[in-house]
């Protein structure tokens, strides 16, 4: 079975704030927000960022993205990604993944595309390098529960892109 992408709409609103399973996962796709997600938060975030687009799996929404950072010939920062438990392990991640770095070097002519993990969180520390993003900062930051942790910022640089 295939999977699609399209732009958010408020429809997908429900499914994508049950994504995250405990305030752990809503840190790592969230940090901002309160444990339980609710629309509020999500309309907010979306509100201030561009291009909240979702992944579909046999016509369920299974994953989420938007950019927090969109400049016409600069940088695009993905943020908010987030996937269903049920899709964890199925590809959906990879899948949006490539979908929002072809949007931002084709709609935004990116020179590079950046997104931020934390130390935590092992399934994107492993496949952001898989995609091509090299780690080039780390900024400490605090949790929820007030534990130091590392915010690993990577970028993929455009093939037009001087280094």
């Amino acid at each position: 079975m295939p999977m699609t992408h399209r732009p958010a709409t408020e429809l997908d609103l429900q499914a994508v704030c049950g994504f995250a399973q405990d305030a752990q996962e809503l840190f790592f796709f969230f940090p901002k927000a309160q444990f339980p997600l609710t629309h509020t938060q999500l309309r907010q975030a979306i509100a201030e960022r561009a291009d909240a687009t979702v992944v579909e799996l046999g016509g369920k929404v299974v994953a989420f993205a938007n950019f927090y950072r969109w400049e016409m010939k600069g940088r695009c920062s993905i943020g908010n990604v987030v996937v269903a438990p049920a899709a964890r392990g199925r590809g959906a991640a990879r899948y949006l993944m490539e979908q929002m770095i072809s949007l931002a070097f084709s709609q935004y002519q990116a020179r590079e595309v950046t997104v931020s993990c934390f130390n935590q969180n092992a399934a994107g520390l492993l496949l952001y390098p898989k995609l091509g993003f090299e780690p080039f900062a780390i900024e400490e930051r605090v949790d929820q529960q007030g534990s130091r942790v590392a915010l690993i910022h990577m970028r993929l640089l455009s093939a037009n892109a001087s280094a």
